[in-house]
């Protein structure tokens, strides 16, 4: 309970210069359905949908200055093998540095803004991302990307734990 008497609340307004839009693994490995197959509404639907609105939410972000930061799955050596032991498991091998490993062109990040590599599902196990968010004076975090049942949920949940 709050000094007032009132329940905590997750619902607070953003204030932009201490809220960050974290854009997870929209890259061209995940939205490219060579690399995966099979799937192809889901192609459509990010095509589509995902990266139109992820456009849009990051334009307006940056129109009143809320720090946009993206992570992408990338190898971190060039053999792959400090990827978590799920990633090796499940095949996820992204090279450093290749066209895989970009944001999409469609939500490219700015010149200034930031891009963490990470080599397992949460950008809060693999990177130092709180350690950044922390030294922005970030408090508070909006959250979307491309697969949200794994990476986006894992960075959600961490996050809130943080």
């Amino acid at each position: 309970m709050a000094e007032d008497g009132s329940r905590p609340s997750r619902i607070r307004p953003i204030e932009p210069d201490k809220t960050a839009l974290l854009i997870v693994d929209a890259q061209n490995w995940v939205m490219d359905e060579a690399n995966h197959g099979g799937r192809p509404e889901f192609y459509a639907d990010a095509h589509g949908h995902a990266i139109p609105n992820m456009a849009r939410l990051i334009e307006r972000a940056r129109d009143v200055g809320i720090e946009v930061v993206f992570t992408v799955i990338e190898n971190l050596t060039a053999d792959g093998r400090d990827r978590s032991l799920d990633y090796k498991i499940s095949g996820i091998d992204v090279a450093r540095g290749s066209w895989d490993a970009k944001v999409c062109d469609a939500i490219a990040p700015g010149e200034d803004e930031i891009v963490l590599s990470k080599t397992s599902s949460s950008v809060f196990i693999s990177t130092n991302i709180d350690y950044v968010l922390r030294n922005l004076g970030i408090r508070q975090l909006v959250l979307c990307g491309v697969v949200t049942d794994q990476c986006v949920e894992s960075a959600v949940r961490d996050a809130c734990d943080l």
